[in-house]
């Protein structure tokens, strides 16, 4: 449990960028990166699973798209990132932190859309990586990271970036007039120090030869 002695309410997030290795997370800006959001998400080679469990999407409009991210870069909570790869400048996707609660110190990583160049990459894993790492030095208490329950991929990736089980609210929502149960899951302060250092570990140059993993997350958290 934390120690709340000196604890004060958590800050908000600004429009500094985060940098990676792989990766930067900029602040989204609709005009900036429209066009590059527009290949990575709905141009060819798009996944074609990508929306299906997001509340939004998919876009076979230009226009729409456009207002949609106009949208998303007004919002305050979500405060979105857009995916920036740092050796090419293409960009990959955006995803948010939400649920923002500053005074119960209380934040969510959400709205992920990775495209396919993205997916199954290191990228994706430091993009989780740079905004969990940002939540904690803003002085969140807990990290959450909610998902539809059948959604597998989520759900995978929730438990592979080692975030905790936390349980099912039922009827939860509903998406696209579906019913969504909603798992929840979280990482508190104090397991972040352990789960960063195997972040960090599994990002590491050494930890990669020719792309491939030598060492699984998982497995470096247990070391």
């Amino acid at each position: 449990m934390s120690n709340l002695e000196h604890w004060q309410s958590a800050k908000l997030p600004d429009s500094r960028t985060l940098q990676g290795r792989f990766i930067r997370l900029e602040k989204l800006d609709a005009a900036r990166h429209a066009d590059g959001l527009w290949q990575a998400l709905e141009g060819p080679g798009a996944d074609p699973k990508l929306w299906d469990y997001l509340a939004i999407g998919p876009f076979t409009e230009r226009g729409a798209f456009e207002d949609y991210l106009t949208g998303l870069q007004a919002s305050t909570d979500p405060w979105f990132y857009t995916v920036v790869d740092q050796k090419t400048g293409v960009l990959d996707g955006f995803l948010s932190l939400m649920s923002i609660v500053p005074s119960q110190g209380r934040v969510e990583i959400g709205h992920v859309t990775f495209g396919a160049s993205m997916q199954r990459t290191p990228k994706s894993t430091e993009a989780v990586y740079l905004l969990a790492k940002e939540s904690f030095a803003l002085g969140n208490r807990r990290l959450e990271w909610k998902c539809n329950a059948d959604n597998a991929r989520s759900m995978r990736a929730a438990e592979r970036f080692g975030f905790s089980f936390e349980g099912t609210f039922r009827q939860h929502m509903v998406v696209k007039g579906k019913n969504r149960n909603t798992a929840w899951f979280s990482i508190l302060d104090s397991e972040w120090p352990s789960l960063e250092t195997a972040f960090k570990a599994w990002l590491a140059v050494d930890n990669f030869n020719d792309g491939q993993q030598i060492n699984t997350l998982e497995h470096l958290r247990t070391l």
